[in-house]
């Protein structure tokens, strides 16, 4: 398939582009035709925000779903993750170079940086340098960081100076609700974007959620996603049927009382899913 390449745009278009969606498609673990469909799917029902990642090995098949959604580029937010073996400088920008060819596009609206480096083998300096050359370069147009710790995104604000982190993207559900790095991040006045939002299907078997869930009826994930984005945290699931799809798009929708999100808040045990042995020491 050709390349997508950003046509001129008029200023609401560019605009358009210059915040998260309140929702993303998450494709973490998704394959071949699977993720094809799944992004094609999710376009077509109203996501305009799409997460992939070096190191899911599915930019291709992500960029595959794009271009054949029939969905405008300019249209979609479209999020790449540089894993930590690409974080040499030359390194960086050569294998975001490599993304955009398998995302058949120019340029991503949001390169992050996935995880920090495994006991800081390489510089923060040397690759936040490169991701902002990257962005100089119009490789992406904004830039962030995923699974940061407080003082880690307190020092690549100061590296990164002038050019603004749009977002930290850490693992966040009712089982994990990461407080004090979600309020560290809001504080600084950077999005959060939550990943792992359903934890991995385990909110559909829990009591209270199944509960406040009959109050509104709709389903327990409805609720974990209604509950990550009452708080202002950018949810992105991920599924591959179109009902539940569907269903997380229209989770939006749902009015959680002030006691209902408590309820939900104290289901918290620090249950973290998402924890590699090269990850840095949590908050």
């Amino acid at each position: 398939m050709p390349i997508q390449t950003f046509p001129t745009a008029d200023e609401d278009d560019v605009m358009s582009l210059d915040t998260l969606p309140d929702i993303g498609m998450g494709t973490f673990r998704l394959k071949g035709d699977t993720a094809r469909d799944a992004v094609r799917s999710a376009l077509s029902l109203g996501y305009r925000h799409i997460d992939t990642a070096q190191m899911y090995g599915n930019e291709s098949e992500v960029g595959d779903g794009i271009t054949s959604s029939g969905i405008p580029r300019r249209d979609i937010f479209l999020t790449t993750k540089i894993w930590h073996d690409n974080l040499k400088s030359s390194d960086l920008i050569n294998s975001l170079k490599d993304s955009l060819q398998r995302l058949k596009t120019d340029h991503v609206d949001l390169a992050l940086i996935h995880w920090p480096s495994p006991d800081d083998a390489v510089p923060m300096e040397e690759y936040l340098g490169a991701l902002q050359a990257a962005h100089r370069e119009g490789l992406a147009r904004h830039v962030g960081v995923s699974n940061f710790t407080n003082a880690q995104l307190d020092d690549a604000k100061v590296i990164l100076g002038d050019t603004p982190i749009l977002t930290n993207q850490v693992e966040v559900h009712p089982f994990l609700n990461n407080r004090k790095v979600v309020g560290h991040i809001q504080e600084q006045g950077i999005k959060v974007t939550g990943y792992m939002p359903l934890a991995v299907g385990r909110v559909m078997d829990d009591e209270v959620l199944n509960r406040i869930a009959r109050t509104h009826n709709v389903s327990p994930a409805q609720v974990a996603i209604a509950w990550v984005a009452n708080q202002g945290i950018v949810p992105i699931p991920s599924s591959t049927r179109p009902d539940h799809q569907k269903a997380n798009l229209e989770a939006l929708e749902i009015e959680l009382s002030v006691d209902e999100m408590d309820q939900i808040d104290h289901l918290d045990r620090n249950d973290r899913i998402a924890d590699p042995d090269f990850a840095p020491v949590w908050d």
